[in-house]
């Protein structure tokens, strides 16, 4: 690709277990208009990997939804649960070179050998199906992906909002699933396949995804992929001080939608950015403009609803 080609190409990848959420817009937002204030174009990508959670109107709830807010996209709807061939074909490049291994392990195994490791209940893979030899155990596996050994596996990055990070894979993360035991798609493995593929350079998510950005800098090398910039944003979070989810049905898109104006939502989350000094109405067009990531805060965000 040459210089006269190249454009910054950002994306918006739902799942779509459920309705959106103001902290689901919130995202949105700041991907469309740091992808737009660079003159680039906007993907939308509908990760529906999971079977057993993913429903079809979920997604067409979530297209509705954007559409209403002005957040349009460029290229897509894309969706992960047509691309498993694609899929396919990487991990077995993978596996060729002796990079994954079959886990036979369940949830509670996996618990029973740590305390978690994060406070949000994360726990380190200790590597325990990594060396067993063939034949040793049968039925339904998930398949890791194997990381270098302890002080071999650093990867530093620069976050575009938060900085400087460097993590160890081997003791942060450990080897991680590319594909479930019941056949699923694994996150890490579509999504790196996904914005190589769909030549995406920037990715905009919330802070809670931090520690996905190693495994998935990694792996991007590992595939031959450049990966893309990461640039992760406050969480909004309710007045308990816990990130916003589906649990807070206020503030989903169907009850939001029934109350306010689309105006109404884009100038409240551009004043909490700190993108406008009022909770003015506006559109996100408006703001593009005068997008700079310099004015939004590192700090989450409490949300008090009126």
């Amino acid at each position: 690709m040459n210089n006269k080609e190249y454009i910054e190409r950002g994306r918006f990848a739902p799942s779509p277990t459920g309705r959106m959420h103001l902290g689901n817009v919130f995202s949105a937002l700041l991907s469309w208009l740091s992808i737009k204030a660079q003159g680039g174009k906007w993907v939308l990508r509908i990760e529906d990997i999971d079977p057993q959670r993913s429903r079809m109107e979920y997604a067409d709830l979530i297209m509705s939804d954007l559409e209403w807010l002005g957040l349009t996209w460029d290229e897509g709807p894309f969706y992960q649960s047509e691309r498993g061939e694609i899929y396919e074909a990487e991990l077995q490049k993978l596996a060729d070179r002796g990079m994954t291994y079959p886990c036979y392990c369940t949830r509670a195994d996996i618990l029973a050998t740590q305390a978690p490791h994060e406070s949000d209940g994360r726990v380190v893979y200790k590597g325990t199906c990594r060396n067993l030899k063939p034949g040793t155990h049968s039925g339904p596996a998930a398949i890791r992906m194997r990381v270098p050994e302890e002080g071999e596996g650093i990867v530093s990055f620069v976050d575009g909002h938060y900085g400087e990070q460097t993590v160890d894979l081997t003791t942060q993360c450990g080897d991680f699933i590319v594909r479930r035991k019941d056949g699923a798609w694994a996150y890490q493995l579509a999504v790196v396949v996904d914005d190589a593929l769909m030549g995406i350079t920037e990715v905009v998510r919330g802070r809670d995804l931090l520690l996905s950005s190693p495994q998935q800098i990694y792996l991007a090398k590992e595939l031959g992929f450049a990966p893309p910039r990461f640039t992760h944003l406050p969480l909004l979070c309710n007045t308990e001080g816990q990130r916003l989810s589906k649990r807070d049905r206020s503030l989903d898109m169907g009850a939001l939608r029934s109350r306010f104006e689309a105006e109404d939502i884009i100038g409240l989350l551009a004043y909490k950015a700190g993108l406008q000094k009022s909770p003015n109405r506006v559109t996100a067009e408006e703001l593009v403009a005068g997008f700079d990531w310099k004015k939004i805060g590192c700090e989450d965000i409490i949300l008090v609803e009126n």
